[in-house]
């Protein structure tokens, strides 16, 4: 009995020891590069690709994550109704997926059911926190639908094409967007600026949240102190629920900080639709605006439940690992030095809660920081620290999968959707991209083809 005891003895002492190791991260040479999204992946590859949960929820966080998705899928109503009333009184758009077909990206219209791009406003200088200051009359994005008569103005695109020739003959055409405001309920500001953006994806949301500040930090280089061309820089935005400066790092020009203040400020912005985070109408102040004693228009649960579905959307496996051809384009993307921006691999921190978020290897393809990316992306609108030549490095992750998801002839590139193709969207990158952007024109045709199927395989 006594040397029972002893050896139960020596087990526990063994067993504490094990268990108050420091973690160690697994090796990541032993990672299979399929894994763009670490234990959050998925192996759907078909029109479904971007709308399937992360593994591992449990029954009550897949039930919280299944009622987000029927939110996600709701068309609203004006007030007063039963079940999701508060549409308007002006907006853009009456759902999340209306935007985000599919939970990606949209197509590039103004106006119909289908559009997915939104306006943009403010005039220059800034507001009390830093951010963008609102137009008088028009706020800081144009609605451009009402359901009491009264949009706040229409937004026109018309497209002039721009014939590209490479060294080898290829040709190419970009489509060059012009914007134009009409029919505004008011007069607009004198100097008034607009931008016009498209709805972009958002799987994987959850893990880039995650990623720790420091690491987005440790890749800026704002003064180019290495002598490389790229300068990343970081952006500090406003949060209306922690009253705090963060770190940016969703929205295309890293202008919010979290999926909560991002999803709130679409249910407000978009859709016209007020809560805990934003309880005030954007209507507020205008003719627009309803009086109605209603606010906020939807439960703190309802919110919460869109921003765990939000937050717990799985990344789409990369494909053609071992592809012969995809594996050379991998080394051309870096030789050429989309890797400066376009960052392949980064850990993401630990949250508790959500494990298999939590201390993964992932593969997005950003760097999350400002770069400037030429006057023939600019939108001219300052947005915190993000001039109007910046913009947000685009995750690379599922760009390969936009036309299934999105429907042939649909997969649109860009902050506007103005890129048709992957090579359009390469071939309009300028300013700090601008060196990488010239090797891509003079590589061979087997290069590119090589490059573009390697992209095609994220």
């Amino acid at each position: 009995m006594k040397k029972l005891c002893v050896m139960c003895f020596i087990c526990i002492i063994v067993s504490v020891g094990i268990f108050c190791r420091k973690a160690e991260n697994f090796p990541e040479s032993n990672y299979n590069t399929q894994l763009s999204g670490g234990a959050a992946t998925t192996f759907l590859s078909n029109s479904q690709s971007f709308g399937d949960p992360v593994s591992g929820l449990g029954t009550y966080y897949a039930y919280v994550q299944s009622v987000g998705d029927n939110i996600f899928s709701q068309t609203f109503v004006s007030a007063p109704a039963e079940h999701f009333g508060g549409l308007g009184t002006i907006y853009n758009n009456v759902s999340c997926v209306s935007c985000h077909h599919n939970d990606g990206k949209g197509t590039p219209t103004l106006g119909d059911v289908n559009s997915s791009l939104l306006t943009r406003i403010s005039i220059p200088g800034t507001d009390e926190n830093g951010g963008p200051l609102a137009a008088p009359g028009f706020g800081l994005q144009l609605q451009d639908k009402s359901n009491n008569g009264s949009p706040e103005a229409k937004v026109t695109i018309s497209y002039t094409e721009i014939p590209f020739t490479f060294p080898d003959g290829e040709t190419a055409s970009l489509r060059k967007p012009t914007y134009t405001v009409t029919n505004p309920y008011i007069a607009l500001p004198a100097n008034y600026m607009i931008s016009v953006r498209l709805a972009p994806p958002v799987f994987g949301l959850g893990l880039l949240e995650l990623i720790p500040e420091a690491t987005i930090l440790s890749n800026a280089d704002p003064d180019d102190a290495n002598n490389d061309g790229i300068s990343g820089k970081a952006n500090y935005v406003y949060n209306p629920y922690t009253k705090k400066k963060e770190l940016g790092r969703f929205g295309l020009k890293a202008n919010t900080s979290t999926i909560q203040v991002q999803v709130a400020s679409a249910f407000q912005q978009d859709i016209g639709i007020t809560s805990y985070i934003f309880p005030q109408e954007s209507s507020y102040g205008q003719s627009q605006y309803d009086s109605r004693d209603d606010d906020p228009e939807i439960t703190d649960s309802i919110l919460n439940a869109t921003v765990f579905y939000s937050r717990t959307l799985a990344v789409p496996a990369r494909r053609n690992v071992n592809d012969s051809i995809c594996l050379e384009g991998e080394k051309i993307f870096k030789q050429i030095q989309c890797s400066s921006c376009h960052a392949q691999s980064i850990r993401t921190g630990v949250d508790v809660r959500l494990p298999m978020l939590s201390n993964q290897l992932i593969h997005p393809y950003t760097d999350l920081l400002l770069h400037d990316m030429g006057d023939s992306l600019a939108d001219g609108r300052p947005d915190y620290l993000a001039t109007g030549n910046e913009w947000r490095t685009m995750p690379l992750w599922g760009i390969g999968l936009f036309q299934k998801v999105n429907g042939v002839g649909k997969d649109f590139y860009l902050h506007d959707g103005r890129a048709r193709t992957v090579t359009e969207a390469i071939l309009w990158h300028g300013g700090e991209a601008e060196k990488s952007k010239q090797q891509f024109v003079h590589l061979s045709k087997s290069d590119r083809t090589a490059l573009l199927k390697f992209l095609a395989s994220l």
